[in-house]
């Protein structure tokens, strides 16, 4: 039985794709990742395909062996400015740490992205595990897993304020009067808590859509806690059907609980859609793939998300017996369960798990025809699993360009997904109101294509 309404798709860009061994196909140039026109050649694509958005990751420290893939990442604020000036509807959204920021310049970094960009800005909010960030903050330990989240919430509550601290009327631009703006519609947020204290009003004005969406990625138990009182979109990870329809389930009463409209947070897991002509090719794509990892290059990152020492993961055995329980560890958690979890069920091997996790990191990948991966989208859609999808190409700018000139018009012809954009914020794209100022509040709300 379908489900009525549309999917939303946010195609997540990286580097010369998701895959960690994408490089090192003949096609793939290794130098894209750090390439502008790299980046704004796959923003146009993804905007020809009516995607709701596209998001990049991000963290503040080198991720991975600079022998195992392309290394270094752009900072996403900046390349999203970039790709705002060649593009005029899809999404942009970035991620940026609530650890290692201060509430006033984030917020304003932001908010300049989302006038610039005539308001489809977005932030992907992470708290970042990791010892490795915390040092290159002056820090020698990681802060703790609640204590990131409580820290998160703070900043937010101050962003929140900040966003809010221009009333939409303040510019009057009366010239003949000589008077721009109205200072009594300036609120200085005044904030003082546990973790910061931010007395002056944001130096940015409102947008067309209000404040930045807001988008969270994290399933530990802090992180559905934190996603059902602020996330707007959240980007999720799950290997199978039953666990993206309890994820889905859960966060939605969650959402209730906080007095939120559930509709109004779009659950988007991940897909890595490897996409050939038929199934047979599409697997031979990511048997190729698969083959050109270097395991031994993987083994550290797993050992570390594991919680234990390299020498204790054979690459032909299964995963040790005891491993550390979740509650011992302050990095990510709910990755750590997913991927345990997979080991576990289907009883892999340490190299079996590694070319599973080399497509997506722990994201469902899925290899097929076109009708296939359209087929497998609109499954999860329609048994309550999503509210759309987390697109991660294997291999860019290939795999985006299939999937939006071929699994597109799938969903298009079956009226699963636009046809062309109605709105011009991302709010509109994915079907959310405009919030009201908070320090405005009783005044009736001013839709984007009204102003």
């Amino acid at each position: 039985m379908s489900r009525p309404g549309q999917l939303h798709l946010n195609a997540f860009l990286m580097g010369v794709g998701h895959h960690e061994a994408a490089w090192r196909l003949p096609e793939s140039d290794p130098y894209a990742h750090v390439d502008v026109s790299h980046y704004q050649n796959l923003a146009r694509i993804a905007e020809r395909g009516k995607l709701d958005s596209l998001f990049l990751a991000d963290g503040p420290v080198l991720w991975d062996q600079v022998e195992r893939r392309p290394s270094g990442t752009l900072e996403p604020t900046v390349l999203l400015t970039a790709l705002a000036g060649v593009t005029e509807r899809i999404g942009l959204i970035a991620t940026a740490s609530t650890t290692y920021n201060e509430p006033y310049n984030l917020a304003r970094r932001f908010a300049s992205l989302d006038l610039i960009s005539g308001g489809r800005a977005g932030w992907n909010i992470v708290t970042t595990a990791g010892l490795d960030a915390a040092r290159n903050f002056n820090l020698n330990h990681l802060p703790a897993h609640a204590e990131r989240y409580e820290r998160a919430a703070e900043f937010i509550d101050v962003s929140l304020k900040l966003w809010d601290s221009w009333d939409d009327d303040v510019i009057l631009a009366d010239k003949e009067r000589g008077v721009w703006g109205d200072s009594d519609r300036i609120y200085p947020p005044a904030h003082e808590g546990r973790f910061y204290r931010v007395a002056g009003a944001l130096n940015v004005p409102r947008s067309a859509q209000g404040h930045p969406l807001l988008v969270q990625a994290g399933s530990s138990e802090n992180g559905r806690t934190f996603a059902a009182r602020y996330a707007e979109a959240v980007f999720t990870a799950h290997q199978t059907l039953a666990d993206a329809q309890e994820f889905y389930d859960d966060l939605k009463r969650r959402a209730a609980e906080h007095g939120r409209d559930p509709d109004h947070v779009k659950i988007l897991p991940g897909i890595v859609p490897v996409i050939g002509d038929t199934e047979a090719q599409a697997r031979e794509l990511d048997a190729e793939l698969n083959r050109l990892i270097r395991p031994e290059f993987a083994l550290p990152g797993l050992a570390e998300l594991l919680g234990v020492d390299v020498a204790e993961l054979g690459l032909d055995s299964e995963l040790p017996a005891h491993l550390p329980e979740e509650d011992e560890l302050e990095g990510a958690k709910s990755r750590r369960t997913l991927v345990v979890n997979l080991g576990r069920r289907e009883r892999l091997t340490v190299r079996e798990i590694i070319a599973r996790l080399g497509g997506g990191r722990g994201h469902h990948t899925f290899a097929g025809a076109p009708e296939q991966v359209a087929d497998a989208i609109t499954g999860w859609y329609d048994t309550g699993a999503a509210d759309g999808f987390n697109i991660m190409p294997p291999v860019l700018p290939g795999g985006l360009e299939l999937f939006v000139d071929r699994v597109v018009p799938i969903l298009q012809e079956r009226g699963r997904f636009r046809t062309d954009y109605t709105g011009r914020t991302l709010r509109e794209h994915y079907g959310l109101p405009r919030p009201a100022n908070r320090n405005t509040a009783d005044r009736a709300t001013v839709s984007p294509s009204s102003r």
